[in-house]
């Protein structure tokens, strides 16, 4: 398993390639590392600029083959975002490296967590945290296709979406208490109270029993917490019956007569 010394070998052997490379011309830390130390387990994000008049995939075809030749890197995917292009790879030891190009008319900090390292940065708008509109549409969407599932018989896809249901409930807690409502970051610094009243929406099994009382502890928390949102009180009380009715134990269908 990687070290922090072996996270900080390869922050310096990219720096060192983007300063020996005249297309990049700023650089920055993003991500966790960005204002603090991190922890031992912190994976490595940076991002640079590249002039204006050069493509992206040159300059990140041309650095892959050398991340690859000298840590045996693996890519694992790519993310566009805009203008900008993510690659992340896996470097030796399970070290992650977040590398990302952004033409340098728009390299810029899209959230706090950027610190200039060289050259310039535009300054722009921040990425918008989700609203709880948003979080809590998701929601509701999440547990019909939960009870759906469950009816059908798709008891894996059930539970798929119900951790989808408490998930999203989670993260409007997390709107609340000021907490990163993205990727769970801000889980597990919510009070114990709000975490306590979801342990029961954790599937034990995969019984159709067990998926729907999951279901029902997901749904109450999730209107718990969708309650406290003024914004969204009027789509709440529109929902709440129909929601609570997807927990409850419905009637067999009668069984068509074929005479």
């Amino acid at each position: 398993m990687f070290n922090i010394d072996d996270r900080n070998h390869a922050r310096d052997r990219a720096l060192a390639l983007a300063a020996s490379d005249p297309r990049v011309v700023a650089g920055a830390v993003v991500g966790s590392l960005a204002l603090h130390e991190g922890d031992r387990w912190s994976d490595l994000d940076l991002t640079f600029a590249v002039a204006n008049d050069v493509p992206i995939s040159d300059v990140l075809s041309d650095w892959t083959r050398t991340l690859r030749a000298e840590y045996d890197a693996v890519m694992l995917f790519d993310l566009p975002a805009g203008p900008s292009i993510y690659r992340v790879f896996m470097l030796p030891g399970c070290l992650q490296f977040d590398l990302s190009f952004t033409p340098a008319a728009a390299f810029g900090a899209t959230s706090p967590k950027f610190r200039l390292l060289f050259g310039e940065a535009v300054t722009k708008p921040y990425m918008p945290a989700p609203t709880p509109q948003e979080l809590f549409g998701y929601a509701v969407h999440h547990a019909l296709r939960a009870r759906f599932c469950i009816e059908r018989g798709r008891v894996w896809q059930a539970e798929y979406w119900l951790s989808g249901v408490r998930d999203y409930a989670l993260h409007l807690a997390c709107l609340r208490h000021e907490l990163p409502a993205r990727n769970g970051r801000g889980f597990d610094d919510l009070p114990a109270e709000t975490l306590d009243a979801f342990h029961g929406a954790l599937v034990r099994s995969l019984d159709p029993a067990e998926l729907l009382r999951a279901l029902e502890v997901a749904i109450t928390g999730l209107l718990r917490e969708a309650a406290q949102m003024p914004e969204i009180a009027e789509t709440v009380a529109q929902v709440e019956p129909h929601l609570r009715e997807l927990a409850t134990t419905w009637p067999s269908e009668p069984e068509t007569s074929t005479e």
